[in-house]
């Protein structure tokens, strides 16, 4: 049996997708969870074989999520299911260990697949992102994009600097090199031109 803990903030989709998971003899859904830091507890309290997660949800994403399962060596494969159609989303679940990304619009079969595929340690990816991911790499830092992602909110440059405990200097230079980097104007057309590529 394929133990899952589902994390999505929206709560219909949520229920629909463990219903129907729920229907396939060799899948349980063990939790879920209706934003990143309840799945992490959940991850901790039910030790599930598989997480499926959104990637955009309240207190952590789906990817700041992988990461933390990376970073404390959880035995749990990551499944992204999104809307996101953006190879610079998936090159960043790939670096965190995601095992599986499939768009929200394919059928709940291939979710299941993909499931058991990578229970077996395989991985499942959509294809042509796949090809996307590569041809275009990353520029931004984690922390560019975390001040970029803030700045994005309408936040200043010294309430991120409050907000992420660094001096308002160092603030603006992680600015400045982002704009720089992406090669915009300013920070509101570096936000932009961020998120359309999936960089935040």
């Amino acid at each position: 049996m394929i133990r899952v803990v589902l994390a999505e903030d929206q709560a219909m989709l949520r229920s629909a997708l463990a219903a129907l998971l729920g229907l396939e003899s060799d899948i349980e859904v063990v939790g879920t969870a209706g934003d990143g830091e309840s799945a992490w507890r959940e991850l901790q309290r039910l030790s599930p074989d598989v997480l499926v997660t959104d990637i955009e949800m309240p207190g952590l994403t789906g990817l700041e999520l992988a990461q933390r399962i990376q970073r404390h060596g959880l035995p749990v494969k990551v499944v992204i299911v999104t809307t996101f159609a953006r190879g610079g989303f998936l090159r960043r679940a790939l670096d965190a260990g995601v095992s599986g990304y499939l768009l929200k619009d394919a059928p709940v079969e291939q979710l299941a697949d993909a499931l058991r595929q990578v229970h077996r340690g395989g991985r499942a990816i959509d294809p042509q992102l796949a090809l996307e991911a590569w041809s275009e790499p990353d520029p931004l830092s984690d922390r560019e994009r975390q001040v970029l992602r803030l700045a994005g909110e309408g936040l200043s440059a010294g309430q991120i600097a409050g907000r992420l405990s660094l001096s308002h200097g160092t603030v603006r230079n992680y600015l400045s090199e982002a704009i720089g980097k992406l090669g915009v104007g300013n920070r509101i057309e570096a936000y932009r031109l961020a998120r359309e590529k999936g960089w935040l």
